[in-house]
């Protein structure tokens, strides 16, 4: 199969180019900033014999996505599995958040994996196949000091269930998957959630990047050709965080 997932130089989204490519995958995915981190994953991929190419994109604008996405279709022919992974966190409690931090999450969080999604439903409704893989977060459930990703966390539950509902009759799949707390950049030297999750989660610990990426592929396999609408939650047994 054919992979685009947005984000993929860091984190989470690096881990689920890796597991892709590992899986013997091809994978097109994005960054914004970190062209040498994005070329030494793109490097990986090409090693294992896969086709792998990285684009810069902000999701944030609609017509980038377009251009972007039209490019990765003439690169790779056809894309089968959209994984919107990309996010930014900005936080700060609601009485004191500007809007520009609050747009500039919910715009890059939630509107961009609605443009991308968007981009390849047309490729998607051709082939009477397709999987879409939104990355939310327990964050969707509410979280102090971060209500701008909260919401638009949160938000991708109603985008991926009503894209599963408009296109499941027609070999499309949307599913979300709400992850817990994750060693990556995003929580790297927060000893304070580090330590929470380690005494209150069930597992005992943080979860395992490479954890995430294989429910990412399951969800985009065959085996889960009946799994629409859903949101999986990989959290260790914490359905809560601070």
């Amino acid at each position: 199969m054919i992979f685009f997932v947005t984000g993929g130089s860091r984190g989470v989204g690096e881990a689920i180019v890796d597991a892709a490519a590992a899986a013997g995958h091809d994978v097109a995915f994005t960054y914004v900033h970190a062209a040498e981190r994005a070329a030494a994953v793109e490097a990986r991929a090409r090693a294992m014999g896969r086709r792998c190419h990285a684009y810069q994109l902000d999701v944030r604008d609609s017509t980038a996505v377009e251009a972007v996405g039209e490019e990765v279709l003439s690169d790779f022919g056809t894309v089968e599995v959209v994984v919107a992974n990309a996010g930014i966190a900005r936080d700060g409690l609601a009485v004191s958040m500007s809007d520009e931090d609050w747009h500039r999450v919910i715009d890059t969080n939630l509107s961009g994996a609605f443009y991308v999604a968007r981009q390849f439903l047309p490729t998607f409704l051709a082939a009477r196949r397709g999987r879409l893989v939104f990355i939310s977060s327990i964050a969707c459930n509410g979280v102090t000091g971060g209500i701008n990703y909260a919401a638009s966390k949160a938000g991708l539950l109603g985008l991926s269930a009503t894209l599963a509902r408009e296109y499941g009759g027609r070999g499309i799949t949307s599913n979300v998957v709400v992850p817990g707390l994750f060693e990556t950049d995003l929580v790297a030297g927060n000893d304070a959630k580090r330590r929470f999750w380690s005494e209150h989660c069930p597992v005992g610990r943080p979860g395992r990047v490479d954890e995430l990426a294989t429910t990412v592929l399951f969800l985009a396999s065959d085996g889960a050709s009946y799994v629409n609408g859903h949101a999986l939650c990989v959290t260790g047994g914490q359905e809560w965080g601070p």
